[in-house]
């Protein structure tokens, strides 16, 4: 009989947004006529369609791969050249970012990536993560054998959870202790909480300091509004020596169903050998997309590479607009049923204290059932999440201000 690999064996549950699937899918079953009034804010998924200049910069696509001449078969895994120098220059040159195009890895999503830089890491790292924190950080840890079993509390040996907590405004504070890799995400997810340029210069003077590997995740940056507030890990002198970034494409351009994303790898990040050898991970990463992808296709690269366009920025400049403006309801609705609220000023979540006594399952199903809401239990994200919830911003502007009338009716 073939082996499987234990470490799945090890995952507790379901991943957390099936979980929540399967739960309404089955209080739709029991109850069609709440089935029709349901309003989901639970999963980040965007609502509103693809920018025209998205659109029709794929449809020129379209017209070219039905041509002899223009037609693209496999193309480069890294992704085409005019998508990365795009990326390149108007995130991170335009802003004084030393950011080269071949640093940049197109691929099909910044989740994907989260777990398969894995592949490039050894199986000796010490890994820290922040609690509350996105579930798939932890989970492909633990596909890979880098934990050991989970407690009750869900918390898995050999990892370190970084607390954040409402003392600490839900960012993590540096720790005492050495880790080799260390996950940070900003604009978060699930707080909607923010680093500071201090905070983040704290991260990398320690990551220097520890020669550890930071991995941040920037899949909200287009949300941040504060002018103080970074948008790269790269803004903060030294960070090409100690940091990858992922950033997507998926709530900024509305591309969660059409999937394209990128991984910035510095040619100056460096990593130990078993052999305590020092070596860079460019080549790694080149080699692990190069192996095992095939790349974005043509189409979905192209209508990537419209949002850069003078048209594109104004539309995605609109959509951020209507997600957060959609914020600013629900977070006013919510402070007016007496909730404590973080997030929806510089992110598209609204993290929320559950009423005292209620945990955060209780609180989901209390507002499936008697509100046909749909949010996320923050203990979803990890034992510290335990007592909140998250509200997603992603959804029109109907559904949302009647979410709000429905969160007050509650009160």
């Amino acid at each position: 009989m073939a082996f499987l690999n234990d470490n799945y064996l090890k995952l507790r549950a379901g991943y957390l947004f099936p979980e929540i699937a399967r739960r309404v899918t089955a209080f739709c079953s029991a109850n069609p006529d709440a089935a029709k009034r349901m309003i989901r804010c639970g999963i980040g998924d965007v609502t509103e369609p693809l920018p025209e200049a998205v659109r029709n910069a794929m449809h020129k696509a379209v017209d070219e791969m039905g041509v002899r001449d223009s037609f693209r078969g496999y193309g480069p895994e890294q992704g085409y050249e005019f998508l990365r120098n795009a990326i390149a220059q108007n995130d991170y040159r335009a802003h004084g970012i030393e950011v080269a195009d071949d640093e940049i890895f197109v691929s099909d999503g910044s989740k994907c990536d989260c777990g398969n830089i894995l592949d490039i890491l050894g199986d000796k790292n010490v890994i820290a993560v922040m609690d509350p924190v996105y579930p798939v950080y932890v989970d492909t840890n633990v596909m890979a054998g880098h934990t050991g079993p989970a407690n009750e509390a869900g918390a898995y040996a050999g990892l370190k959870y970084l607390p954040c907590n409402e003392a600490n405004d839900f960012v993590a504070d540096v720790p005492s202790e050495r880790a080799d890799i260390v996950y940070l995400c900003f604009p978060n997810n699930p707080t909607g909480s923010v680093a500071t340029r201090a905070q983040l210069t704290a991260w990398v003077e320690y990551a220097l300091k520890n020669d550890t590997i930071l991995l941040y995740d920037a899949a909200y940056e287009a949300y941040i509004h504060d002018p103080e507030i970074p948008h790269s890990i790269y803004e903060i002198p030294g960070a090409r020596e100690c940091a990858i970034e992922f950033r997507s494409f998926s709530k900024n351009g509305g591309f969660t169903g059409t999937r394209c994303a990128f991984t910035v790898v510095p040619k100056s990040l460096k990593a130990c050998t078993a052999s305590g050898e020092s070596h860079p991970l460019h080549p790694l990463w080149n080699r692990r997309m190069t192996t095992k992808f095939n790349g974005v296709s043509y189409i979905v690269q192209r209508g990537a590479e419209a949002l850069y366009s003078a048209e594109g920025k104004s539309e995605v400049s609109a959509l951020i607009s209507h997600y957060m403006g959609n914020a600013a309801i629900l977070r006013q609705a919510v402070s007016q049923a007496e909730l404590k609220v973080w997030g929806g000023v510089n992110a598209p979540y609204i993290w929320v204290k559950t009423p005292s006594g209620t945990s955060s399952w209780e609180m989901f199903d209390r507002m499936l059932h008697e509100a046909n809401v749909v949010i996320t239990p923050g203990s979803g994200f990890g034992s510290a999440g335990e007592g909140y919830f998250r509200i997603s911003a992603f959804n029109s502007r109907a559904n949302v201000e009647e979410v709000a009338r429905r969160i007050l009716a509650l009160r």
